[in-house]
């Protein structure tokens, strides 16, 4: 295997200058880089990565810990994040992390050096964090926050909640259930919030038979739905806690011959991208800006990197409803 000695030696300078040409090009001056660059190209050689960090203390690493895939939320700023770390010079290891295996995805997430680190899956009272604080390495939640209230991007997730609601009861719907996520997570928690003051506001009548905090999964979101649609009194509208339920609830529906939205309105929080999609165009809500979340995060978290930036870093996006096909008005015969 070339080493940098071989290189030095072929370009004829010193292995310092090689390594400075590798480390500091903008201090070599330009005989001696193109020299040095011949050597290189002619010879083979590829830095090894794993000296060049030892050397400059940087290894262009980042660690991403992203919620699962099969919520189409997570493949939308996954592929944000990587591609904007990538043409910013930087790798990202990803791992798709589920609530219930946290501490092993933290275990391997930083046993490698890494520059900076960018998480969707904490929770609110996750012990991690203070731990993430400790480490003298920039982080930086996005969709969730912890408790302490720093370092994050997120959506106005109590008024998503209170709007989506806010959107169903105008429409003339007065009995109208949630399906959400975990409370222990901050943004399900908000947006479920925001649902119930809503509620309170309108005066409208909720039994606790029209509300299910799920964990997630497809089991869960479609014995939710299947509860709901039993009922004496079913509702004629569902608010969920993310675009992920709303599209489950949807195949739910279709699969039982429910037509949405003439039998069933259905409205979702994210508005990720296959929302918009023809054969779906799922109402929803979702930032006035539109901008993705992870990308938001990621490119704060490098200018923290780059510029050394100690900042707290507190971004809350402003919500709207994005009125599409799966929600309609009613006569108010309930």
């Amino acid at each position: 295997m070339v080493s940098s000695k071989d290189v030095a030696k072929h370009a004829g300078v010193s292995q310092t200058t090689v390594s400075r040409v590798l480390n500091t090009p903008e201090f070599v001056k330009k005989p001696t880089l193109d020299k040095v660059m011949k050597a290189i190209d002619e010879l083979n050689y590829i830095p090894n990565a794993h000296a060049r960090s030892l050397v400059q203390n940087k290894t262009n690493t980042i660690a991403l810990l992203s919620g699962p895939l099969h919520n189409p939320f997570f493949v939308d700023t996954t592929s944000a994040i990587i591609n904007y770390a990538n043409e910013m010079g930087y790798r990202v290891n990803v791992q798709y992390v589920n609530d219930h295996k946290l501490p092993e995805a933290y275990a391997t997430a930083f046993e490698n050096k890494v520059d900076g680190i960018i998480l969707s899956c904490i929770l609110i009272d996750d012990p991690i964090f203070e731990k993430l604080k400790q480490m003298d390495v920039p982080f930086i939640t996005y969709n969730r926050k912890h408790k302490k209230n720093e370092n994050f991007v997120e959506i106005d997730n109590f008024q998503a909640g209170y709007l989506s609601a806010k959107h169903m009861i105008e429409l003339g719907h007065k009995t109208i259930a949630w399906v959400g996520g975990p409370l222990t997570v901050s943004s399900f928690k908000n947006r479920y919030s925001g649902f119930l003051q809503a509620i309170k506001d309108y005066k409208l009548p909720l039994s606790e038979q029209y509300i299910f905090n799920t964990d997630t999964s497809k089991q869960e979101i479609s014995t939710a739905f299947h509860r709901l649609m039993k009922l004496e009194r079913r509702p004629t509208a569902i608010c969920t806690g993310a675009d992920s339920l709303a599209l489950n609830l949807l195949d739910d529906a279709i699969g039982e011959d429910f037509r949405v939205p003439d039998d069933l309105s259905i409205i979702g929080i994210d508005n990720v991208d296959i929302s918009q999609h023809g054969m779906i165009q799922l109402t929803t809500v979702g930032s006035i800006s539109q901008q993705n979340l992870g990308l938001l995060a990621i490119s704060e978290l490098i200018e923290m990197i780059e510029n050394k930036k100690n900042d707290c870093i507190k971004i809350t996006e402003p919500v709207k409803i994005f009125n599409r096909r799966t929600t309609r008005k009613i006569e108010n015969k309930q």
